[in-house]
């Protein structure tokens, strides 16, 4: 019994050190506030990762998605978007055992000016698929769904960089020039 009350406090401790030092699951809870109310995104209309980031702003309700570019206080541009398939490894009959899938995203994030909020930047997924020609069709559904998981990931990797963005300092007016003093 004195040993499970000893392991009890020791994980409590733990449990209190890492909420002080302001730990969190990737993930979980609410994403950080985008630094402006809206954001055009620049992906094609058949893009996955595109369907899926504007679902999840759309779904968030802090940044609106704008359909035109002249109506949005930042613009996501995208220079690459792929996927990519390696062969890894062969056996000893010259078959494929293992692939590398890669998800590749290039982009950056200017605003209505067309001044650079944030410097281009890539996001590359990678994950490994083992293969069996005997059960191509069950890897064909495993390549799939690592395909759709690598998205998910891309899109959280993606707004955790955009919600790092500082947003541009406003421009000082001129300031009007005070009127003589008469006398």
């Amino acid at each position: 019994m004195r040993k499970f009350s000893g392991t009890l406090v020791i994980a409590l401790l733990a449990s209190l050190l890492l909420a002080a030092c302001g730990f969190k699951l990737r993930g979980t809870g609410p994403q950080d506030p985008l630094p402006f109310s809206t954001i055009f995104l620049g992906f094609a209309e058949t893009s996955p990762v595109g369907v899926q980031l504007r679902r999840y702003l759309n779904a968030t309700g802090n940044v609106r998605v704008a359909k035109t570019r002249e109506e949005a206080d930042a613009i996501l541009e995208v220079i690459r978007e792929g996927r990519e398939k390696q062969i890894l490894s062969l056996n000893s009959q010259g078959r494929v055992r293992e692939y590398n899938l890669f998800y590749r995203l290039n982009f950056r994030v200017v605003d209505r000016q067309g001044r650079q909020l944030l410097a281009p930047n890539e996001v590359l997924i990678r994950r490994v698929q083992s293969y069996n020609e005997a059960q191509a069709l069950a890897k064909e559904v495993e390549e799939a769904q690592m395909y759709q998981e690598m998205q998910a990931d891309l899109v959280q990797q993606v707004l955790r960089r955009i919600s790092a963005i500082k947003p541009p300092e406003p421009t000082p007016e001129a300031a009007p020039t005070p009127a003589p003093a008469s006398r």
